[in-house]
């Protein structure tokens, strides 16, 4: 094949005889691809008859689930100005650095009132999980509604997780884990 550089000949014949090898070279250019794509979905094919070989057969739920997660991925991507506005005034309940907006209620509403509850307490801890002190103050109740359905009867179940502190730690804000989780392990409860 000519580079473009060279200056074309002016003969009509060899013009021609020009044009027919480079048709021939473009077919030639074009059937490789065809076979290279060929190849490409032969082991494709290949790859996955092994996988189902190794893992099983893929559930076509899965596939359609994963398709539909990478499609909502792509829509999160959309531009904010089509994103609802929050009560805050911030846009789908993020701010502008991106993080997430802090939430001032519980995001699902309680259970109703007429269900009838069942209440299971589980004990908290006995002794300090850092110090071994036996004496624990109760810091409150974290209570978590779950909603069971027997048949023909509807029930709330409560469980109630009783966190528990030292006497020197229950004057102290109550943290997100009971006593001392947070401190280093070499370090006991200190006030």
């Amino acid at each position: 094949m000519r580079s473009t550089d060279s200056p074309l000949p002016d003969d009509v014949e060899t013009l021609k005889r020009l044009v027919l090898t480079r048709d021939a070279e473009l077919a030639l250019a074009r059937a490789e691809m065809s076979s290279a794509e060929a190849l490409i979905a032969h082991l494709r094919l290949a790859i996955e008859k092994m996988r189902r070989e190794l893992y099983g057969q893929r559930s076509e739920r899965k596939a359609r689930l994963l398709d539909q997660m990478e499609l909502s991925s792509r829509n999160s991507y959309l531009p904010r100005l089509r994103r609802p506005r929050s009560r805050d005034g911030e846009r789908g309940g993020r701010r502008d650095d991106g993080s997430a907006a802090h939430r001032k209620t519980p995001a699902g509403r309680p259970f109703p009132a007429h269900l009838p509850r069942e209440r299971v307490a589980v004990p908290g801890p006995t002794t300090c999980t850092c110090c071994g002190s036996g004496r624990l103050a109760k810091l409150g109740e974290d209570v978590t509604e779950t909603l069971e359905s027997v048949p023909r009867r509807w029930k709330v179940v409560q469980i109630v997780r009783s966190p528990a502190a030292t006497a020197r730690r229950s004057a102290r804000r109550r943290r997100r884990s009971m006593c001392c989780r947070a401190a280093s392990p070499g370090r006991a409860c200190s006030p």
